[in-house]
Formats: structure tokens, C-alpha cells, sequence
């Protein structure tokens, strides 16, 4: 049944309203006890137990007032008015229409809910009014808004929403009890800093069932699987992040939904996760996770958003200003709430700012102006949005009554400096000094000579142990605030940072190599949890720890299916290396010399690699360019599903930078699949990229990866030889009007045989030779590619 014209029942389950193909049911949900909401949801349950439990809703009409489980009901009215009735026949929600024609309620295969009149006039559609999610076909607006539900079980209206501003722009807003605050795009970047524009003024967005969502302010985002038709939906989260999710169907029943973009990439950052005077980090063993700051306690022990209150109260009158100090909290950051902002202050003269400013000064985040060369001095309020990242650049001092600082300064070894804690008490302060006189004895010669013996040696033991203990400390300085006791690092990015000597065990000694570029070399690992890794020990060690970090965070947070996988780092001394997923296959180029590869796998591998790079190109917050695509960077797992690797290797550009070739004088990829833009010193674009992967389709198609078949002789070496191999597969299009079968076999790789299709095939050279014009601007975009690789599949 997919529409009704008069009533549904709670206390009937079977009246449920089901869309024509069957994709959407719609009807009363169970949100709780005897509770139960007017809901559209995916037919198709995950694949769990309790199915009824993983349904996913995308609609509800009275989220925030439920109904009774029993004679509440929905009925169409003669008026033309919907109506959600409760036990009691009070109205809970209603469509506010009217019509004086007989109308029908109908669910469409969109998941679209719609009142419409015989005339098939629509007076209401619960596409207008969205939920937290938005699904392919649906519009938001400047009139609509998701909002999300309060958790993973509670319904309810929460507290984050995804909206339009004022400026046209669409932003993510903390909408708290107390407070309410922008986090993305991050609110302190102009909006095209952040990549909208405010000259806009339809102000709508729509996702698309492809995997692009896109805003009239120039937003546009594309799923990791881009190209491919699956369900799909957008979700503002509980957690206050917007995700992407995609799912297909395996059989008769549906697989899981997986993240294929999120707004988001450091959960930490969103605002009001962890509420007042709290400190939010991330552990990647369990997520994000919150913390009361030194001298505070938890207000409500079940919910985090409301943070927590200090447990001292501070001096605040003249006479004992004196009685307070500041713990240091290193790279620790709480958005917004500056009381004053002072520019050009010393330390000294921003703590006694503080001090003076009693109750209205509760810390204040010191951070150095690199333009200016000077330090800044930001007078906070409150304590608000706080997260503690290894990169972030500025300190805050938390101010705290002496007595408090004291408690944490005597609770050595769990607040000291191994911990990022330093107490700094305010002038003022008194030495107490102990009488320790007593009265000399006599003593022997001998004794004299053992009691300075037994000194001097443990005055030894003891430099020793203080020794081992600083370089304990050095070794845990990154210590997260959450776990103080502990002491060990948090990785903000959500990857691991490896130890030297753990990675040079795990590698037996760097002794097993399987494969070196200009980058450095890859050596097969076991890691102590017993992950087969790949750790690549580069060659380049000059960069700075900071700048590493700053590069490596970046190349961490990028997920793609057709991405290789980055599972952590090592920054000690000179020593640089990086940590990926093991590729039990090898790299194209292996592949390909073996004749291990069918026509089919080809084919995938040419999708797959495609569908990575144009995930670098346009989806990333940072816009990527890899700048040495080749078989041997393209690795193959245990099903043969295409990687790209070393992207992370090559500059990170803003978008706003594509012009500037600069940055790029020391990129010049690998000779022979270099785009003509290198040699003449031209702009460098995304379309390097895209004339390097034309060359490898082409390799990939004929096999001339090596001197086969007379096409290429043995002095053909380095770049004249995938010249020529263009200009060779160029002549025999163009030989024809369209490829026959005998052209093709003269193209194609003898050991392939006849076991390949003639339409991917002439897609495929087709799409390689549009990927080596000359002119970067003839040449197509990675997501073009895509489009074009995959319309054999639009014509079936």
C-alpha cells in the first residue's frame, strides 16, 4: 500500500504506508515506552539483529512530542487537513492545508511523503519540512533546516543544525541551552577564504544520488564512491558533524551504511561536545573523548555537554589578588569568549592583566603573531569549545587559587611538566623554612670516609635516575589532559605516532624491501599487533618536526576506498617515516610485467585509480595534487582493488594557488608521464595528473610498459618512450573513423587474448588520449573520467 485517503492506526503495525517499489515505508514509529512517532524510513533493514532497531529514518513529523502507543492515530481529513491526533484526541501535528477536493496521501520511491488532490495538486510534502536528513532528489533551502536528533537513541531535537546564514553561506551551528556558535566552516575564515561565496541569493543545496552535494555557495562535495548509483543520505549527526553516507544492496538484503565524506575531520573541533570547562582530545582506540579541566568537576555525570564547574572559588578582592597563579596548558585551544584582546604583551604583563580583572578572567591563550613578531594575549571569559591538538600553535594559562595549584603541583609525577602542567604562582610568595638544627657528634675517621663514600655513589644512582626520568618525560611530553595518570600520547589526527625503534623492529632491522622511489624506500612490516604494514623510510629528512606533522595530519585525514591507507607516522631526529596499509599485490607495474592482470581487472584498476584522483582533485578540504601518477605508485590489494600511494608526498595547494607554479620548482614527477607544463614552465594544475594517468591507460591497454611487439624499441628509454606510444596509438585511431575488431587487436596486449569488450576498450584509448592533449585545458577533468569510463554502464 503506498497511499491512503483517510486513517492509520498506532495499535495496527500493518498500517504502514510503502512506496511503489517498495525502497520506503512510512507510518508510526516506536521512539521509546508506549511512545511512537509519525516516521518515513528505508524498508530494507541492516543487516543485524532487532532489524525493527536498525531501520534508518530519514523523516519525522513529531520528533518532540510523541504519541501514545495506544488510540493515537493519523487521519485525513474531509478539509484536506493531515492530522497526528494523541490518546487524549489532542492534536500533536498537523499539515495546515486545506482542499475541497477528495486528496490522497501518498509515499514516493524519493521517500517523499505527499498530500495531493485529485487533480494531482500537491498541498503539502514532507520533503519541506526535513528532519536530520537529507536524501538524493531533496532540496534544502533557505526556509528549511536539519537539525539533530540528542543521540543515537533519543529522537529528539538536538543541538547542532545545518542551516543558511544571513550571508547566503550554509554553516553548521552549535545551538546549545546556554550558548550557540558557528564551527564550520571554521568561523574564523571569511567565506572565501573558505571556499563560498556570498553572492548568491537562491540559496539551496540538493545531494544527488551519484554522490554530490552541492550549495549555491559553491560548495560541492563528493562521496569517495563517487559515480556509482547507491542509496544515499546526508546526516547532521548527534555528534554535530554532517556526513555523507552510501549503501547497496547484497542479495535481498541491504549491506551497512559507510561514511563516504564528513564536514568535519577533527571531531574535537566541533563546539559544545564536551561543554564548559572541558577539555575534548581524541583517542583513536575510542573516539573523541572529555575531560573536566584541573580544579574542575563534572556537573551532570551522564552528560557531557553540560561540562563542568570549578570546585574552589577564586579571591577576588584587592587585598588577595595575590592569591592566585595560572597552570600552563600547552597547545591548547578555547574557541571564542576573549573578554580583551592585547596585542604586543609580555607573559609577566598578561598574567597581571588577568589577576586584576578578578572573576572576569578565567585564563588567557598566549600565542605568538608571527606577522607582527610579537606576542598576543587573549582574555578569556569562559572556557569554552577546548581541544588539545600536538600542532596547534598557542598556549592557554588557566587561572587557579594557590591552594588548588599547589594540590596539583604536589601530586608530582601525575601533574608536572611530563604532564604539559606548569605552575606559575603570582608574586608574593613566602619560603617557609624548617628548623633542622641538631646536635653534632663525634665522629671516626672511618665512619666520616664510608658515610661520603655511600653519599657519593648514591648521588650518582640518583643523577642517573633523574636522568632516565627527563627522557621519560621528553619521550611522553605530548601527553593528553585526559589522561594524566597514564601519560601516554593522544594522536589528534587519529592515526599513531610510531617510536624509531618500534618501527625499526617491526621491519626486522629495515631488512625486507619492497620497493623504493625518489621519495625513499618501502620496507614490509609487522607491527605489535601483529597488522602486516608497509613503512616507508624517506630520504628527504630536512623538514622540521612542526612542518612534518602539519603534512602528515593532512594525508591522514584524506579516506578513500581507491586511497592507500595511512595507519601512522615517526618524526624522531633526523628520521622520517610514514606507515601504510600492506598491499598484497604489489604495484600496477609488477602486474603488468607479469601478464598477471585479465581484461576485467584492468578495466576496474583504470575506474578505481580514476575515482582516487578525482577525490584528491575536488572532494579534500585541501585541494591535492599528486604529481607523480604511475603504475608503480598505483598498489593492488588482496582482491586487486586499486590504491593510489605517495599522494601525500607531492605540495598541498589552496585552491586559491593553483596558479602559482613557485611551490612546485622541485616536483617534477617521473620522466615520461610529466605533463608539457613542467617542461615549459607553464601553471601547474590538477591537469598534470590527469596527462600522467592518459599515459598509464595507454600502458595498461597495449602492455608497452617495455619493448614488445616492435612498437617500442630498447632505446626507446625515459620520456621518448611514452611519446612515442601516444603517437603510435594516436595513428591507428585515426587510421579509422571507429576501431574494428582487427584494430583493436593490434592495440590491445596479445595476452589478453579476445576475452575483453570492444566498448571498453575504445572507451578507455578514447579517454587516454583525451587525458595526453597537449593543451591542459582540451584535457578533461579527473571527475570527467569518471563520467566517461562509466558510461558503458549508463548504455547496458
Amino acid at each position: 500500500m503506498y497511499f491512503i485517503s483517510r486513517l492509520l492506526s498506532v495499535e495496527k503495525p500493518a498500517d504502514v504506508l510503502t512506496s511503489p517499489r517498495g525502497v520506503f515505508s512510512a507510518g508510526f514509529f516506536q521512539v521509546g515506552h508506549n511512545a511512537y512517532c509519525l516516521a518515513i524510513w528505508f524498508t530494507e533493514a541492516e543487516p543485524e539483529p532487532s532489524p525493527r532497531q536498525n531501520l534508518t529514518l530519514i523523516w519525522m513529523a513529531n520528533r518532540d512530542h510523541p504519541v501514545n502507543g495506544r488510540r493515537s492515530k493519523l487521519s485525513l481529513q474531509k478539509t484536506g487537513n493531515l492530522v497526528l491526533t494523541d490518546a487524549g484526541q489532542s492534536t500533536v501535528w498537523s499539515s495546515d492545508t486545506a482542499s475541497t477536493s477528495d486528496s490522497q496521501l501518498q509515499l514516493l520511491d524519493s521517500g517523499n511523503l505527499v498530500l495531493i488532490t485529485q487533480n494531482r495538486v500537491l498541498l503539502w510534502q514532507s520533503f519541506a519540512s526535513p528532519t536530520d536528513t537529507l536524501v538524493p532528489g531533496q532540496t534544502l533551502t533557505t526556509n528549511t533546516k536539519l537539525v539533530s536528533s540528542r543521540s543515537q537513541t533519543n529522537y529528539s531535537s538536538g543541538f547542532y543544525m545545518l542551516f543558511y546564514d544571513n550571508d547566503n553561506v550554509l554553516r553548521l551551528l552549535y545551538d546549545g541551552p546556554e550558548i550557540s556558535s558557528i564551527y564550520w566552516p571554521d568561523p574564523w575564515l571569511l567565506p572565501n577564504y573558505a571556499g563560498r561565496s556570498i553572492f548568491n541569493d537562491s540559496r539551496t543545496a540538493a545531494l544527488d544520488s551519484r554522490g554530490i552535494f552541492s550549495s549555491s555557495d559553491s560548495l560541492t562535495v563528493m562521496a569517495s564512491d563517487y559515480a556509482i548509483k547507491l542509496q544515499r543520505i546526508l546526516k547532521v549527526e548527534a555528534d554535530g558533524n554532517l556526513r555523507l553516507y552510501s549503501r547497496s544492496k547484497q542479495g535481498k538484503q541491504s549491506s551497512t551504511w559507510t561514511v563516504t565524506w564528513e564536514a568535519v575531520l577533527q571531531p574535537c573541533k566541533i563546539h559544545g561536545i564536551c561543554g564548559i570547562n572541558s577539555l575534548c582530545t581524541y583517542v583513536p582506540e575510542y573516539g573523541r573523548k572529555c575531560a573536566c579541566l584541573p580544579g574542575h568537576k563534572m556537573i551532570n555525570h551522564t552528560d557531557w555537554t553540560h561540562g563542568c564547574e570549578p570546585d574552589f572559588k577564586l579571591p577576588c578582592s584587592s587585598s588577595n589578588v595575590n592569591q592566585s597563579g595560572f597552570l600552563h596548558l600547552p597547545r591548547v585551544e578555547f574557541y571564542g569568549y576573549d573578554s580583551n584582546v592585547y596585542w604586543n604583551y609580555t607573559l609577566e604583563r598578561c598574567k597581571s592583566t588577568c589577576l586584576e580583572s578578578c572573576d572576569s578572567c578565567v585564563g588567557f591563550h598566549y600565542k605568538y603573531n608571527k606577522d607582527g613578531g610579537y606576542y598576543n594575549c587573549y582574555v578569556k571569559s569562559q572556557l569554552r569549545n577546548g581541544y588539545r591538538a600536538p600542532g596547534f600553535d598557542g598556549d592557554i594559562y588557566l587561572k587557579l587559587p594557590k591552594s588548588v595549584l599547589s594540590s596539583l603541583f604536589h601530586r608530582a609525577p601525575d601533574y608536572d611538566e611530563s604532564n604539559n602542567f606548569n605552575c606559575f604562582l603570582s608574586s608574593g610568595n613566602s619560603t617557609q623554612h624548617l628548623d633542622r638544627r641538631y646536635v653534632k657528634k663525634n665522629v671516626s675517621g672511618v665512619l666520616k670516609f664510608m658515610l661520603w663514600f655511600v653519599c657519593g655513589v648514591g648521588g650518582v644512582e640518583i643523577c642517573v635516575i633523574l636522568m632516565v626520568w627527563l627522557f621519560v618525560i621528553r619521550n611522553h611530553e605530548n601527553s593528553s589532559l585526559d589522561n594524566i595518570q597514564a601519560g601516554y600520547l593522544l594522536a589528534a589526527t587519529g592515526f599513531r605516532k610510531f617510536s624509531y625503534l618500534e618501527l625499526k623492529k617491526a621491519t626486522k632491522g629495515f631488512s625486507v624491501e619492497i620497493g623504493r622511489g625518489a621519495g625513499g624506500i618501502v620496507y614490509k612490516a609487522i607491527l605489535s599487533d601483529n597488522r602486516v604494514a608497509a613503512v616507508k623510510k624517506l630520504t628527504d629528512t630536512n623538514q622540521g618536526e612542526v612542518e612534518f606533522y602539519a603534512e602528515v595530519s593532512t594525508i591522514g585525514a584524506l579516506n578513500h576506498m581507491n586511497l592507500i591507507e595511512m595507519w601512522g607516522y615517526c618524526a624522531e631526529g633526523k628520521h622520517r617515516l610514514l606507515v601504510y596499509e600492506y598491499m598484497e599485490h604489489g604495484s600496477l607495474a609488477e602486474n603488468l610485467a607479469s601478464n598477471a592482470l585479465d581484461w576485467k581487472m584492468r578495466f576496474d584498476i583504470a575506474v578505481g585509480t580514476a575515482r582516487g584522483l578525482a577525490y584528491l582533485h575536488e572532494e579534500c578540504l585541501e585541494w591535492v595534487l599528486h604529481c607523480d601518477v604511475k603504475p608503480h605508485n598505483i598498489l593492488l590489494g588482496s582482491n586487486y582493488q586499486p590504491k593510489v600511494a605517495d599522494f601525500g608526498l607531492s605540495k598541498l595547494l589552496n585552491r586559491n594557488e593553483l596558479s602559482d607554479n613557485s611551490s612546485f620548482s622541485r616536483i617534477r614527477g617521473t620522466r615520461g608521464y610529466m605533463a608539457p607544463e613542467w617542461v615549459y614552465n607553464l601553471p601547474i594544475t590538477s591537469k598534470v595528473d590527469v596527462y600522467s594517468y592518459g599515459i598509464v591507460l595507454l600502458e595498461m591497454v597495449t602492455g608497452n610498459n617495455g619493448p614488445t611487439r616492435g612498437v617500442l624499441d630498447a632505446e626507446d628509454v625515459g620520456e621518448a618512450r611514452p611519446k612515442k606510444l601516444v603517437t603510435w596509438v594516436r595513428d591507428k585511431m585515426n587510421a579509422s573513423a571507429s576501431l574494428s575488431e582487427k584494430g583493436i587487436d593490434e592495440i590491445i596486449e596479445p595476452v589478453i587474448g579476445s576475452n575483453y569488450s570492444m566498448r571498453e576498450v575504445e572507451i578507455l584509448i578514447e579517454v587516454a588520449l583525451r587525458c595526453v592533449k597537449e593543451d591542459k585545458d582540451a584535457r578533461p577533468t579527473m571527475s570527467q573520467v569518471v563520467e566517461m569510463l562509466l558510461s558503458n554502464e549508463k548504455d547496458k
